[in-house]
């Protein structure tokens, strides 16, 4: 069974995403120019969006069975 493998990745990733997103919204939030407020927007944006795709492809090898990628060195 695979969902014991992906139980702490995905716990990680949301954590992760939910800390950026508070993040974002206080950079929004803060009385700031705004290209202050954009650059403090679209960087964390730029992390939730590679921590989703970094879970994926951990999710796709656990499911292919590829789960230690040192084999491949």
């Amino acid at each position: 069974m695979h969902t014991k493998k992906l139980v702490a990745p995905v716990i990680i990733t949301v954590a992760v995403v939910l800390y950026l997103f508070v993040f974002l919204i206080a950079c929004l939030l803060i009385d700031l120019p705004l290209i202050a407020k954009l650059l403090g927007a679209l960087i964390p944006s730029a992390f939730i969006g590679v921590a989703i795709y970094v879970l994926v492809e951990r999710i796709n090898e656990v499911r292919s069975g590829e789960e230690d990628d040192l084999s491949n060195y």
